[in-house]
């Protein structure tokens, strides 16, 4: 834990002075360009955070491990605030970039599904009398939820949508000139590492309310 928040301090707050002050300015777009330093991170944990919560929600429901939904309903609300984080950066890049804070843009819909999907695992976590009962619909949604995270992928290139195609390409030439190319993978490494410290802390959090009652928490607690 420790040498985790050393390291996610340490790449935020390089990446973000980087991106946000020492970065060059947009031929095109001008300083409103720098929303990206915190936009697109978010928009990648939120999809990578879907698959680990499908993963643990898969885990619990398979070996009946309770952990395991802790780490779901841990991931479902750190996913839920990193939608959001997405979508209300998307708006205020869109609204110079595009004229319009909204549009019902393939992309941007399938990602307002996304956040809808992270609320509806924790409701229904809390909908039932019994956890066991709450804790397998919830499951059973997080896995069902997984068919949005591709359609997000590829509704760029599946539909014509307003939003822009990725930037950062592994098999061909990127289209974001280096300098600001460097700040931005800094602070995706930095978002990862804090996804990593957030849900760690927040399943541990979890763990001792859920457990309140036991005598090893008591004892921790005393």
């Amino acid at each position: 834990m420790p040498w985790l928040t050393v390291l996610t301090l340490g790449l935020l707050v390089v990446g973000s002075v980087w991106g946000l002050a020492l970065a060059p300015i947009d031929s095109k777009q001008g300083n409103s360009y720098r929303i990206i330093y915190i936009h697109v991170p978010a928009a990648f944990l939120s999809l990578a955070g879907y698959y680990v919560l499908a993963f643990a929600g898969a885990i619990g429901l398979i070996w009946k491990m309770k952990v395991a939904n802790m780490v779901m309903r841990s991931a479902a609300v750190i996913g839920a605030v990193l939608t959001f984080v997405s979508l209300f950066t998307g708006a205020v890049w869109g609204k110079p970039t595009w004229g319009t804070w909204w549009v019902w843009d393939a992309r941007i819909t399938s990602m307002l599904i996304l956040f809808f999907l992270y609320l509806g695992v924790l409701a229904l976590q809390n909908a039932f009398e019994h956890e066991d009962s709450g804790n397998k619909a919830a499951a059973i949604l997080a896995l069902v939820g997984t068919v949005n995270i591709p359609i997000i992928y590829k509704s760029v290139d599946w539909w014509f949508t307003l939003h822009q195609p990725a930037s950062i390409k592994f098999t061909e030439a990127s289209t974001i000139d280096p300098s600001m190319m460097y700040p931005l993978l800094m602070m995706v490494l930095g978002f990862y590492s804090f996804y990593a410290l957030s849900l760690i802390l927040h399943t541990r959090a979890e763990i001792l309310r859920r457990e309140r009652k036991s005598r090893w928490v008591r004892d921790l607690v005393a």
